[in-house]
């Protein structure tokens, strides 16, 4: 008898080892996914603050119908938000200069499946964005 409880305790702890260990990597899943949404939503209001300086006259301080004033550097990101980084992640503008799109980056705090940080792209046009995942 002494030994039918022993095993059943050993199986249990077992059990309850490989709950913990699948409720651990469920947390960093959940985790990495909504780092990654979080990322996503700051860059659609950066992207929306991006266009409403596309719109705005440039005698109010906008582009006039262009992006070129969104620079890559951080004059050209400060047009649009006053910091560049925040809980979710880094931001910065990497592709600029030209009338017609202005490309967006969002780094996150989470590292995604490769084992780097989450990384997204958006494009953002006078009247669409495009988004893309790197991992």
């Amino acid at each position: 008898m002494g030994q039918q409880q022993l095993l059943l305790i050993i199986l249990g702890v077992i059990v309850v080892g490989i709950a913990v260990a699948v409720g651990i990597t469920m947390f960093q899943d959940n985790a990495v996914s909504a780092n990654r949404d979080a990322v996503t939503n700051d860059l659609v209001n950066l992207a929306s603050r991006a266009q409403q300086f596309y719109r705005r006259p440039q005698a109010l301080g906008g582009g006039g119908n262009s992006f070129v004033g969104l620079t890559a550097n951080a004059a050209g990101l400060a047009k649009l938000t006053s910091k560049s980084a925040n809980a979710n992640g880094s931001y910065a503008i990497t592709t600029a200069g030209t009338t017609a799109t202005v490309v967006l980056q969002g780094t996150g705090v989470e590292k995604g499946t490769d084992g780097n940080p989450i990384s997204i792209t958006m494009s953002v046009f006078p009247d669409s964005t495009y988004v893309s995942q790197a991992n």
